[in-house]
């Protein structure tokens, strides 16, 4: 009789144990490795509650969970915060189905409104629910970015040359920190949004290292658009990003995505993966003009005190009278207010 799988709680000991096994599985991802965990305990104080599976001593299937309490969403187990991806990660349909047991017992036990699954794909069963909001865009890269150029529609092969012949030029270095958060905290607020603190980016460099690309766009002496990218086996994932209204009419937003795709293809990266759009937003409407790969992202809910799906997409109505208004609150009270904000949205 074979031994049953065991679910324990994560320790640090198993630290190295826990990213060689999302390394070696096909629906790892970067949020799925411990560097995720640290940054989101050290730059918003959450409090962890991440389970593995063993098998005979082996790792054979991982989750990272999160609890999450606030006057807004209420008491929450997330896979995970402020991250597109998530959910469980195990080698196989058992380890997976005893991760989820685990963490819906949790979820009973810690008296959550709903626990949520941030799947990349379909989870079966009728414990959980299916939100259909978020969508995923990918593309393979050739060795040649001319090659990847001509692949793309007309309409965005002339948008790219626009940056071009208006003399645009990318700067790949981490150390433009400060650059880009000046633009990014500037673009959110244009889009109604709370910014992330900047403490939030520093770690993010400090734990993952030589796999964090911070790219700017300037024109002339003035930074006008700047992204902040993951690098994770090799897909390059450009996570962070925004440009300033003087950069709309050198179409500064396509040259940046297509120099990042440029500079992937040209260091032996072979996936772009565009991130995380609502259906329906200007972001969405945006990445479908690459003519890259849609694929849904089916989030998972297991409710348990709440009796319906929570909503609380900038999209929801709800919300459109502060979005409006975060939009002209001068940039550094947004700057000082945005950082407390956001982390009540994970």
């Amino acid at each position: 009789m074979l031994n049953p799988v065991k679910i324990c709680s994560y320790s640090e000991t198993a630290q190295e144990r826990w990213d060689q096994f999302v390394l070696s599985q096909p629906g790892g991802t970067l949020f799925h490795m411990t560097a995720w965990k640290r940054t989101i305990e050290r730059a918003f104080n959450f409090k962890s509650r991440y389970l593995l599976a063993e098998d005979g001593g082996n790792i054979c299937g991982v989750l990272p969970l999160f609890l999450s309490s606030n006057w807004v969403q209420g008491r929450t187990l997330i896979s995970t915060p402020f991250a597109v991806y998530g959910g469980i990660c195990a080698r196989d349909p058992a380890v997976r189905l005893a991760l989820e047991d685990a963490a819906c017992r949790m979820a009973t036990e810690e008296q959550v409104d709903y626990l949520e699954l941030r799947e990349s794909e379909h989870v079966a069963g009728d414990r959980f629910i299916t939100k259909k909001l978020y969508v995923t865009f990918q593309q393979q890269l050739p060795a040649n970015p001319e090659q990847l150029l001509r692949g793309f529609p007309k309409d965005t092969r002339y948008m790219i040359r626009k940056g071009q012949k208006a003399g645009l030029r990318g700067v790949n270095n981490v150390t433009e920190l400060d650059t880009f958060y000046e633009i990014y905290a500037a673009s959110v607020r244009n889009l109604g949004t709370p910014v992330f603190p900047k403490k939030l980016f520093r770690i993010l460099v400090e734990e993952f290292g030589e796999a964090v690309e911070i790219l700017s766009i300037w024109n002339g002496a003035q930074a006008i658009a700047a992204v902040f990218s993951f690098k994770f086996r090799d897909v390059i994932l450009p996570y962070y990003g925004g440009s300033l209204p003087e950069g709309k009419k050198f179409a500064a937003n396509n040259f940046m995505y297509w120099e990042v795709c440029r500079n992937a293809c040209e260091n032996g990266l072979r996936v772009f993966d565009f991130g995380r759009s609502k259906v329906g937003t200007g972001s969405y409407a945006f990445k479908t003009q690459w003519n890259m790969r849609e694929r849904p992202l089916p989030y998972q809910f297991h409710l348990v005190r709440r009796k319906s799906l929570p909503n609380f997409s900038p999209l929801n109505p709800k919300f459109k009278f502060a979005t409006d208004v975060w939009k002209r609150i001068p940039l550094p009270i947004a700057n000082a207010l945005g950082p407390a904000l956001v982390r009540l949205f994970p």
